[in-house]
């Protein structure tokens, strides 16, 4: 067993983020330890993350535990009161290597949790790291952006990740033509409010100004992906950029959250049901083989079985193959906590009707995509995915990192099948392990 763990849950920006943690921690020469990234979304990743916890002490009865993430950020007490825990440590704190130091380990206080709220800029933590925390990987996550300046009544997040704030243009390019010369092929663009990217910044660029920045200066760069994005705060040259450049992938997941216009108020969303809808039949105008995501809340606090159904239908009115369910969680200090709350049986049976509903537009997709000519990005053996983030299992060998031309030639309900045997590999990521 390795003597440094990281055990992440929730987002992809957590991901990303432990991948930082790890090279920290490794900086600081911490071993033995197990380092728990916590996600605060919902009351369900409070408790499977304190189960970790105990589960990791059994299995590691001398190693140091460490706790630290969005709950951490939220609910320190909740985690410094389990006996199990050596040390709680905040958001901002866990990207610093000296928060796992043995000096600081050994003397600071049980409890570093700071005003995540005083916290007002993103530093480029990705370019002080000794070594890559994406190394073996076909793709590289690139946090641009953190935090957010709404305040959702169902959303917890802005306690724990803080205001809204940017890495500079300057510092994203530089980053994304390093990971570029590494070997990846595709980047990923990341943050907890990605299209309100630049509204700290100077002059207040918008996103598609930083996309275009980084497709004109890294010429090398072959794919660049967006995480979830806001459908009403993409600008005009985003949209021009999705119309005219190729390297952008067709994929595009939306913070939708509900597809009833009323629960959208109480959700203080800035958004409306027709926005969503408007919004994807104009991409798709644009990009025609584009494929939609979408994160939705079954059972919000008043929901209606005629609301519900709107949330359901928006999935064939607005064309979304990959959906996020979550279930209603009610979060302390926020808003939502407070309204009437649904029976928790109807909020389970609403989440999974919305995930039955959401298979089988996924395999509608996947089943229109047989036969058509996929570059497909291999993510390791046997595994890769399109422009449109369809997952392919691949028949042949094929390094990992490599991007290849191959005809989709049967689908099930989550995977397509591609036969690649025929097809020459390059030296490309090489260097990679698999």
């Amino acid at each position: 067993m390795s003597s440094l763990q990281i055990l992440t849950f929730g987002c992809r920006l957590n991901a990303y983020e432990s991948e930082v943690i790890r090279a920290r921690a490794v900086e600081a020469g911490l071993s033995n330890a197990v380092i728990v990234n916590t996600c605060a979304v919902t009351a369900e990743a409070v408790r499977q993350s304190r189960q970790a916890i105990r589960k990791a002490r059994r299995d590691n009865p001398t190693a140091r535990i460490i706790v630290t993430g969005c709950a951490a950020q939220t609910e320190p007490g909740l985690y410094a009161a389990m006996p199990e825990v050596d040390r709680v440590i905040g958001n901002q704190e866990k990207l610093s290597r000296e928060s796992f130091g043995q000096d600081l380990l050994d003397n600071a206080p049980r409890v570093i949790v700071n005003d995540i709220m005083a916290v007002k800029e993103t530093a480029a933590h990705f370019l002080a790291t000794d070594s890559d925390p994406f190394e073996g990987k076909a793709r590289a996550v690139l946090q641009v952006q953190n935090g957010c300046d709404h305040r959702c009544t169902f959303c917890i997040i802005p306690y724990g990740r803080g205001n809204s704030r940017s890495v500079g243009a300057g510092a994203v390019v530089e980053e994304t033509r390093r990971l570029v010369e590494s070997g990846f092929k595709e980047i990923v663009l990341s943050g907890v409010d990605l299209t309100a990217y630049g509204g700290d910044l100077p002059g207040k660029p918008k996103l598609g100004l930083l996309i275009a920045r980084i497709l004109k200066h890294v010429p090398e760069l072959e794919r660049l992906r967006l995480s979830s994005i806001d459908c009403i705060e993409v600008d005009d040259t985003l949209f021009k950029l999705i119309a005219e450049e190729e390297r952008l992938m067709p994929h595009f997941h939306l913070s939708a959250q509900s597809g009833d216009n009323l629960i959208l108020k109480r959700m203080k969303r800035r958004h409306s049901r027709e926005d969503t809808i408007r919004f994807c039949d104009t991409v798709r105008r644009l990009r025609p083989n584009v494929a939609f995501g979408a994160d939705l809340i079954a059972g919000f606090p008043t929901e209606t079985e005629a609301m519900f159904q709107h949330s359901l239908s928006l999935v064939d009115d607005a064309g979304l193959s990959y959906l996020h369910v979550f279930p209603f969680s009610a979060r302390a200090r926020t808003p939502a906590a407070k309204m009437p709350q649904l029976p928790r049986w109807v909020v389970k049976e609403r989440a999974q009707r919305l995930r039955s509903k959401g298979s089988v537009a996924l395999s509608t997709r996947l089943d229109a995509l047989v036969g058509t000519e996929q570059e497909i990005l291999v993510e390791k053996h046997g595994l890769g995915r399109t422009p449109c983030f369809a997952q392919v299992r691949l028949e042949g060998y094929v390094l990992p990192g490599e991007v290849v031309s191959a005809r989709i030639q049967f689908a099930d309900s989550q995977f397509l099948l591609a036969n690649v045997s025929s097809y020459p590999t390059t030296i490309g990521v090489q260097a990679l392990p698999a």
